[in-house]
């Protein structure tokens, strides 16, 4: 290697002797740190990297540049030589050809991850050395360095190497530099762009420090493409910011923005709108969020039209309360169920708390306190009642009067402060009761007594109370129904008409698609009670002409038939399911996907009648489509818990069989799978004669996997696996196929493994392959 060190010399003529013109993908074969090998010179390793990094050509200096990280790996042994290297790398960053800076940033975020990997040895090296190059690389006259830093940053943040103290000190104060009313517009550009795809990777204390300086550029009057970037990532900072901070500082910047004279502007505004409205209180999404979508959904631009149709759904869905719904959608339209054994979080100012299980929670997300304490009347409201026996008795024993908590009510109530409540007694969520009142039929003498006692507990309270219980039955009961105490009337009446054939014509010729992709959502919000607002337009979308509308609601009838229960489901949303059955593959791989998922939400008579149409599943449109039988098979295995054994052996039990003998492979090892979940003695019987017996050597193999798969899942107990199939596995174990014995072989051994830690003594030596205890 050592005459390699010619390769470096000055003189484009020795290069050309050597066979490389240029410094490309040619020299990817060649040791980049070749330069460091001892040559006709007396210097040192260090010295030759000095020779080379600040060579008057400019070649060996990029040729060093890309090397970094081989050249400081040749000096990680030594602490003093490589705090040389780094020295060296520091003075590097200054070189005045733009494309060594370019190739030495390129290579930061491979030396940081280096670093990382040593970091015992090296703990402050990159933060010393590397960091400030980085930073400093932000402000580069030479756009394709500024590029590149730009690139590693966001890298070094998405992988951890930057600590928060390095954050907050060096990149952060550099940034707010170049976003100052006088910075260069182009500096000022990127600084917001990647200021903004910071903001998710940075602390809450960190955001905060920038938020100002967002709201200011927010408001750039001379560069729109200023206003662009923050209106895009608009979201982004009110997530991290918490609801307090996004409805004193950053709402009124976000009205200017949707009212932008640029459309691109205000549909960006558009497009993040969901994150911007979780980020607020259900007062503000209704009184002020709802009014300001309906401006973007009727504006001028149809662009702006487009993506407010689009987001329409999923800004409705932001109405929905999971703490009574026990569901709650993701932005990709994902439907998650809350776990019934957790405490539900809410946001309030302060960030995250926990509000316990047992408080009711009304629709817009306040507490309300239960029946009980309103008895109580408003005397006794300043009072609160010992939480437990153990505390009441512990104040008696101590003679102690009960604890004034009027000031930690206060808290609470600003905490979770409303108009309606700063005005009059918070009233009990009665709405439980009702539902029980309207399924209700005629009273018995016994019930008409505990009726009349209950009425002279209600006479001896106090006059106000009645009152007000009875104002709630009043105002409830008209209402129950109302989709508009759910999410304001208007936005439900947009978002019915996107099944207007006119809005495909004005506004997108995909807009049936996007209701029906956000239509769960949407149910989920108004509730069950409500599905009579959507029912016309779910059978409408249905039935639409395109295949992509009827494939998404497909793809989501399952998460549908979750939210309405099984009486809508079998009255509404089985006859779309059987209509979806018989649809185009597209559509019937949407239905099949979640096919478990569906059958499961029905009762039992009902998911037995799909045990016939099943079988309609092995039949393709495209017979090349082997997904589609891959995918019955993954379903199936999951199916046959919902079916009687009887049932499995009568109609899965040949669906399985011919799946087995699939002519793709990766459909037959899924179905191997499935075989081996249900066995029973006659359906062993005919997997031996089936298989084992197989004149194709293919079957035999297949009696192998399955009696692998069989023993892995722990499908039968082994005496039963020993006595029915081992023989005949046994048997193949001489099949003149080499194939089918390798696969044998395999099982072999993992049988072999379970019967020994089952207390049998495998013996495959004698001539009759039996089995010993």
């Amino acid at each position: 290697m050592a005459g390699l060190s010619l390769y470096f010399e000055d003189g484009h003529d020795d290069l050309d002797d050597f066979g490389f013109d240029d410094y490309g993908s040619e020299c990817d074969g060649i040791r980049i740190t070749a330069f460091l090998d001892a040559g006709q010179d007396n210097l040192t390793p260090l010295g030759r990297l000095e020779k080379y990094a600040f060579s008057e050509n400019v070649f060996n200096r990029q040729i060093v540049a890309r090397g970094l990280l081989d050249v400081l790996r040749e000096f990680s042994d030594n602490e003093n030589d490589f705090i040389s290297v780094m020295e060296t790398v520091a003075r590097m960053s200054e070189d005045g050809e733009p494309t060594v800076r370019a190739e030495l940033m390129e290579q930061v975020p491979n030396i940081a991850m280096f670093l990382h990997e040593s970091q015992p040895n090296f703990p402050a090296a990159f933060s010393r050395y590397l960091v400030p190059i980085v930073v400093h690389y932000l402000t580069d006259p030479n756009n394709q360095v500024r590029k590149t830093s730009q690139a590693a940053l966001l890298v070094l943040l998405e992988q951890g190497l930057i600590c928060k103290g390095d954050m907050e000190t060096k990149v952060c104060p550099v940034l707010l530099d170049l976003t100052e009313p006088s910075s260069d517009d182009d500096y000022k550009i990127e600084a917001v762009a990647i200021m903004c795809k910071l903001v998710t990777m940075l602390s809450k204390e960190t955001v905060e420090q920038l938020l100002q300086r967002f709201c200011e550029l927010c408001s750039d009057a001379r560069l729109f493409q200023v206003r662009k970037v923050c209106a895009a990532n608009f979201g982004e900072f009110c997530s991290i910011v918490g609801r307090d901070a996004t409805e004193k500082l950053l709402m009124s910047k976000f009205f200017d923005l949707c009212s932008d004279s640029l459309w691109g502007i205000r549909k960006a505004c558009a497009d993040c709108f969901m994150i911007v409205s979780n980020s607020t209180s259900p007062e503000v999404r209704r009184t002020k969020l709802s009014p300001l979508f309906s401006s973007l959904i009727s504006d001028q631009s149809r662009w702006v039209r487009q993506a407010a149709f689009q987001s329409l759904g999923r800004f409705i869905s932001t109405f929905a309360n999971p703490s009574t719904t026990g569901l709650y959608f993701k932005e990709d339209g994902t439907l998650l169920e809350v776990p019934s054994n957790s405490p539900l979080c809410i946001e309030s100012s302060n960030g995250p708390t926990v509000r316990p299980s047992h408080t009711p929670i009304n629709q817009d997300g306040r507490s309300t306190p239960s029946l009980e304490s309103m008895s109580r009347g408003d005397s006794d409201s300043r009072h609160t009642p010992p939480q437990n026996q153990q505390e009441g008795q512990a104040r008696n024993n101590n003679n102690l009067p009960p604890t004034n908590n009027k000031n930690k009510e206060t808290a609470q109530t600003d905490q979770n402060f409303n108009s309606f409540l700063y005005w009059r007694p918070p009233l009990a969520d009665i709405s439980q009761e009702l539902e029980m009142l309207k399924g209700q039929g005629p009273r018995t003498e016994g019930e008409k007594k505990e009726v009349v006692v209950e009425d002279r507990k209600m006479s001896s309270l106090e006059p106000a109370t009645c009152t007000q219980i009875q104002k709630v039955l009043d105002c409830l009961q008209p209402h129950m129904d109302d989709p508009d105490n759910v999410i304001p009337q208007q936005l439900l009446d947009q978002y019915l008409s996107m099944t207007d054939p006119a809005q495909a014509q004005t506004v997108d010729t995909e807009i049936a698609k996007h209701c029906a992709f956000s239509l769960p959502g949407v149910a989920l919000t108004l509730g069950r009670q409500n599905w009579h607002c959507l029912k016309d337009t779910y059978e409408t979308l249905a039935t639409d002409v395109q295949w992509k509308v009827r494939r998404t609601l497909a793809f989501s009838i399952h998460d549908l038939a979750l939210i309405l229960g099984d009486q809508l489901t079998a009255a509404d949303l089985v006859p779309i399911f059987n209509g979806f059955l018989k649809d185009l593959d597209e559509v019937r791989i949407g239905v099949l996907k979640h096919l478990y998922d569906f059958l499961k939400l029905l009762h039992a008579e009902n998911r037995r009648e799909y045990l016939y149409q099943l079988q309609e599943f092995m039949v393709t449109d495209n017979s090349r489509n082997w997904r589609f039988r891959y995918q019955l098979a993954e379903q199936l295995i999951l199916i046959m818990e919902l079916y009687s054994h009887d049932d499995v052996y009568n109609y899965l039990r040949q669906i399985a069989l011919t799946l087995c003998s699939d002519k793709v492979s990766e459909v037959r090892w899924i179905s191997y799978q499935l075989v081996a979940r249900e066995l029973g003695l006659n359906f062993i019987n005919e997997l031996i004669v089936r298989f084992c017996h197989c004149p194709k050597w293919v079957g035999r193999q297949a009696f192998a996997f399955i009696c692998q798969a069989i023993v892995e899942e722990d499908c039968m107990p082994m005496d039963q696996f020993a006595q029915h199939l081992l023989p005949s596995l046994l048997s193949l174990s001489l099949d003149p196929v080499a194939n089918v014995r390798v696969l044998v072989a395999k099982a072999m051994r993992q049988s072999s493994t379970f019967l020994f830690r089952a207390g049998f003594n495998l013996n495959v030596t004698t001539h009759q392959h039996g089995i010993v205890y």
